[in-house]
């Protein structure tokens, strides 16, 4: 996974932990509600490309490729 993709999730998760402050600090369940959801897609985000990573590192075991040798 590229580095923009892993600081683009961190920022949707840092946006979505402002929004549930602010949800919380003036009891707007809606907007704590989307806070908590940002904050799930970006590890959801996370997750898919944490299996990608893998996918790709075990076919350049099996093809015996080296990426940093591309």
């Amino acid at each position: 996974m590229s580095n923009s993709d892993r600081l683009s999730n961190a920022a949707d998760d840092a946006k979505g932990k402002i929004k549930e402050g602010f949800g919380k600090a003036t009891d707007d369940e809606q907007l704590e509600a989307d806070g908590k959801w940002d904050q799930t897609k970006a590890d959801a985000k996370d997750k898919v490309e944490d299996v990608k990573d893998a996918v790709a590192e075990k076919y350049n075991e099996f093809t015996d490729r080296d990426e940093d040798k591309q």
